[in-house]
């Protein structure tokens, strides 16, 4: 039969101004965790978005194989790294004009008026390319760590269902292409 465990076979006195905190080092992360920095590049007063992401995607990379077949044997040799397209969700919220920043940036990339890639798409010069940063915030709002994601380009622009009868905000998703990515510590490159 299991025996009691009491507070005072734990071998430390317990005073009434030093009880044992709450740790939230060890916690999970939560929604409006995660900061996106985007730098669009865009000839205005918004040259870099700082977005709370409601949701992101997994971001990753793999590598695929190079084969050698030799007579009865075949040998495995890491080829290209292949980057996987990355979904980040944002809250359309009216105050902060979300929805019509990230329209602009994916615009600046393909003019979906004209049905026309823009200059600097066509140019080649890789200009239509920024780089993406996607921070973890702690319980406290600063930056643990980050993913930086180096020459990405939005390919999907989403504004998701408008319903009534939830009592969610309305989000916008933004599908984004990169080139690599780096795991960094804190707010460093």
């Amino acid at each position: 039969m299991a025996r009691a465990y009491y507070a005072t076979q734990t071998n430390r006195t317990l005073q009434l101004n030093d009880q044992p905190g709450l740790s939230h080092n060890l916690e999970a992360y939560r929604k409006y965790q995660w900061e996106v920095e985007i730098e669009t590049g865009i000839a205005a007063d918004v040259t870099k978005l700082t977005l709370a992401a409601k949701n992101v995607t997994p971001v990753m990379g793999a590598l695929d194989d190079i084969i050698v077949p030799r007579v009865n044997d075949r040998y495995f040799y890491p080829g290209l790294m292949m980057p996987e397209e990355v979904t980040i969700t944002f809250d359309n919220l009216v105050k902060g004009q979300v929805a019509e920043h990230l329209f602009d940036w994916f615009s600046s990339v393909y003019d979906p008026v004209h049905g026309i890639f823009t200059p600097a798409f066509v140019q080649g010069n890789g200009e239509f390319k920024r780089n993406v940063k996607i921070f973890q915030l702690d319980n406290t709002g600063f930056p643990v760590k980050h993913i930086h994601l180096f020459g990405a380009y939005p390919k999907v622009w989403k504004a998701n269902d408008f319903t009534y009868g939830e009592s969610e905000y309305h989000t916008v998703d933004v599908g984004l292409r990169f080139d690599f990515f780096t795991q960094e510590a804190g707010l460093d490159n």
